[in-house]
């Protein structure tokens, strides 16, 4: 596929806000998890929260989206000047030429839970949710898309993504098919996710939740930790002497074998890596990095790592970050490309936090220490949702 030139990008996790932050964090082996805080009857997990959403309201012109998953939004687009990228971006190409597609799992369903919990029932016997709630837009998944739309003034076609774990890594996907068939000229896509009650214990329920940090990879893991994070990343098509950060190639997949669990082969792994590679035209030893999806669930981690084993060479780096920010679900994506394009930038290969003892099913790609400074030509993420949603991403430098 033509590359696809990245002319913005940024991430605000549970590590900070803006790519110095996720920088210096990955850098110094600083986690961004800690016991959990969140809600009235918090469970006995770790989580990875961002700082800061509950005293930050959205400007009043933009009052009818505030709920806490659309504040997040707002408080990343305002990091690394992507505001001011956007906004050249539609004096030049024109705000109809310009897309905005959004990746997310939950979206505002925090607030929705909210609207349930407050219940009003009125003098005819009808509950309802309070008058602060009765905002329609905030109850639908498509809310923080319309919320970037309207927050950037951008009047492009508006798409959300939601495939649980993937949305915001098959938002580049999306943007690509948009600027390879001449729709638009440019693409804001990114993804938000924030934590509540239905995240939490849902997946609690399910018994994937560790009630200690993450060890994604190690032999002793016993579940994931959950986070929450937004991210964006602005497309343009690739012009001559453009000497930055690209989209080389991107792989989707369903292999559809489970409502929860991956393929036991890696089916659908597998096929979105190759798909990835073939798009971008490079062969897998050519990649220096990959940010692996790496829940720190006992299955998930294995077959993955067995995929990863079955196709590239022992000299990769290979390595989860969820360690440093939780899994942020339909937020995984980006925040993860963003980690990739950092490798590709800055020659930092991040380890894996917490996790000591390898386990046997993986093979040597997997690595639990940094590699810094040392400069790739080709990152990759890999993003997994449930019911065998995949996807993966490879990025280059020019």
């Amino acid at each position: 596929m033509p590359a696809l030139a990245i002319t913005a990008y940024t991430a605000t996790t549970a590590l900070g806000r803006g790519r110095a932050a996720q920088e210096a964090a990955l850098r110094g082996r600083r986690s961004g998890l800690r016991p959990n805080d969140f809600g009235r009857d918090p469970l006995p997990t770790w989580i990875g929260r961002v700082d800061g959403l509950e005293d930050a309201p959205l400007p009043k012109a933009l009052a009818e989206w505030d709920c806490r998953n659309n504040r997040l939004a707002w408080m990343a687009l305002q990091a690394d000047g992507l505001l001011d990228a956007v906004a050249a971006a539609r004096t030049r190409h024109g705000a109809e030429r310009v897309a905005v597609v959004i990746g997310t799992s939950t979206a505002s369903i925090g607030a929705t839970e909210d609207g349930y919990a407050r219940l009003e029932t009125g003098a005819d016997g009808v509950a309802r949710f309070p008058p602060d709630l009765t905002r329609p837009i905030v109850h639908t998944p498509h809310s923080p898309g319309d919320f970037v739309r309207v927050a950037t003034g951008l009047r492009g076609p508006c798409v959300t993504v939601a495939t649980a774990c993937s949305s915001s890594a098959k938002v580049f996907a999306q943007a690509a098919r948009l600027l390879n068939a001449g729709v638009v000229d440019a693409a804001l896509v990114g993804g938000v996710d924030t934590l509540c009650g239905s995240v939490l214990f849902g997946f609690n329920a399910l018994g994937l939740v560790s009630p200690a940090p993450c060890r994604p990879f190690d032999r002793d893991r016993d579940g994931l930790s959950l986070g929450e994070a937004g991210g964006f990343a602005l497309l343009e098509r690739a012009t001559a002497g453009h000497g930055g950060l690209q989209l080389r190639g991107y792989g989707e997949s369903s292999d559809a074998h489970h409502m929860s669990s991956p393929h036991p082969d890696g089916l659908g792994a597998s096929l979105a890596m190759r798909d990835a590679l073939a798009r971008a035209g490079i062969a897998a030893r050519e990649v220096g990095y990959l940010n692996l999806h790496g829940t720190s669930t006992p299955a998930n981690d294995t077959i993955e790592a067995r995929a990863v084993a079955a196709l590239f060479p022992d000299s990769l780096h290979a390595s989860s970050t969820k360690g440093w920010t939780g899994h942020t679900l339909g937020a995984a994506g980006i925040v993860e490309s963003v980690f990739a394009l950092l490798a590709l930038e800055h020659g930092l290969l991040p380890g894996i936090l917490h996790s000591t003892l390898h386990d046997e099913a993986c093979g040597a790609q997997i690595r639990f220490d940094n590699a810094e400074d040392t400069t790739i030509r080709y990152a990759m993420n890999n993003s997994f949702g449930f019911g065998g949603n995949n996807s993966a991403l490879v990025f280059g430098r020019a």
